[in-house]
């Protein structure tokens, strides 16, 4: 078995990238060799067996025929390392301990698929408040051909902490179908609504593209997310309540997306937007199954001379709904088609009129109670 194959029947593990399948027996056995000794230059001596082992894939560890387990090896041979350099025999048997438990146990929660026991293995995984984004992901079907839509790094990061594998994600904002190439590419469930049925129609392709390893559902629907019957749509893929909602909703008027009144983004003024916005929250978080998480992606914007902090009021409307705030995420972004070629400009409109020019935007993520 190659390690693709391993990767396309174990979603659970991040990523292919420095695996390596081991023979799971010697594997098993070497690390039993280690927790039998009874001294620590003993324990300490097979410890550096194992990591030469690992280090060079001695052909005892690889392509026996039988029964593999995927090991990440850097991140393997830094807990060998641990081992060796405990300054007492406690410790040392400790991280052998560990050591093993990761190989034979999986530690996980109800939202996600992330095996704690491994938990070095999910470098790619994001846990910090300020993400650093260089440029959008365009691979495979991820264009970029529509104004205003989120890289795809934001659907995929969520996806990953907020989600496991067969989940049902919605996204009342569809927009180009970022969301649903991500459920694709992650074995969730998805249904995205869009207000613009052209913009639908445009997305549902892109999505048809993308391949589908994990066999999901992935549905395109034109709608108003205010007033969608979502309870149909839910129980029409079989369950009863939602994993996840994502949500990236227009910044008000910064882009006018549609010309239907509907359309957040002619909102007639702030307060028209967040009543609209609220709308589309009790169209949709009573659906959302308690314990598990709402993720909104909102910017804030500037109107005669006056900062208009959007996103605070956006989640200020979730609050009063009874969502528990977990996280505000600060995602920068640079250039936006707006702005691209502006620099110089937007430079001196900040200096003339005392303002800053916008590179962040928030990500909220909210727990229902």
């Amino acid at each position: 078995m190659s390690i693709s194959d391993y990767f396309n029947g174990n979603p659970t593990l991040p990523q292919e990238q420095d695996y390596v399948l081991l023979d799971k027996e010697t594997l098993l056995g070497l690390v039993a060799a280690i927790l039998s000794e009874q001294d620590s230059p003993g324990l300490k001596e097979r410890a550096r067996l194992l990591k030469e082992a690992v280090e060079s894939l001695d052909s005892m560890l690889v392509n026996t025929g039988r029964e593999e387990l995927p090991v990440r090896v850097n991140p393997f041979l830094e807990e060998i390392q641990q081992i060796l350099d405990a300054y007492t025999y406690e410790r040392s048997r400790y991280y052998a301990e560990r050591l093993q438990k990761g190989l034979v146990e999986a530690k996980t929660n109800d939202v996600n698929d992330i095996n704690l026991r491994r938990w070095k293995d999910y470098d790619e995984v994001f846990t910090d408040s300020l993400w650093s984004i260089d440029r959008r992901d365009q691979s495979g079907a991820h264009l970029g051909w529509y104004w205003g839509n989120y890289v795809p790094q934001i659907p995929h990061q969520l996806m990953l902490r907020y989600s496991k594998l067969g989940d049902l994600v919605i996204d009342p904002f569809l927009g180009s179908g970022t969301t649903l190439i991500e459920c694709r590419r992650l074995g969730r469930n998805g249904v995205g609504v869009e207000i613009s049925p052209s913009t639908a129609v445009r997305a549902r392709e892109l999505v048809e593209i993308e391949e589908n390893p994990y066999n999901v559902t992935t549905l395109v629907e034109v709608g108003d997310s205010q007033c969608f019957e979502f309870r149909k749509i839910i129980e029409d893929m079989g369950r009863d309540t939602v994993d996840l909602f994502l949500m990236h909703p227009p910044y008000h008027d910064i882009i006018q997306f549609t010309s239907d009144p509907n359309d957040l983004s002619n909102a007639r003024n702030t307060d028209s937007f967040l009543d609209m916005f609220g709308h589309i929250l009790d169209n949709t978080i009573p659906f959302l199954r308690k314990g598990r998480y709402a993720g909104i992606v909102i910017g804030d914007k500037y109107s005669q001379g006056e900062w208009i902090p959007l996103g605070f009021y956006c989640m200020q409307k979730a609050l009063s709904r009874g969502l528990k705030l977990k996280s505000i995420i600060v995602k920068n972004f640079d250039e936006t088609k707006g702005k691209r070629n502006q620099k110089a400009l937007w430079r001196y409109r900040a200096l003339q009129s005392g303002f800053y020019v916008f590179k962040h935007e928030y990500i909220l993520i909210l727990e229902k109670r």
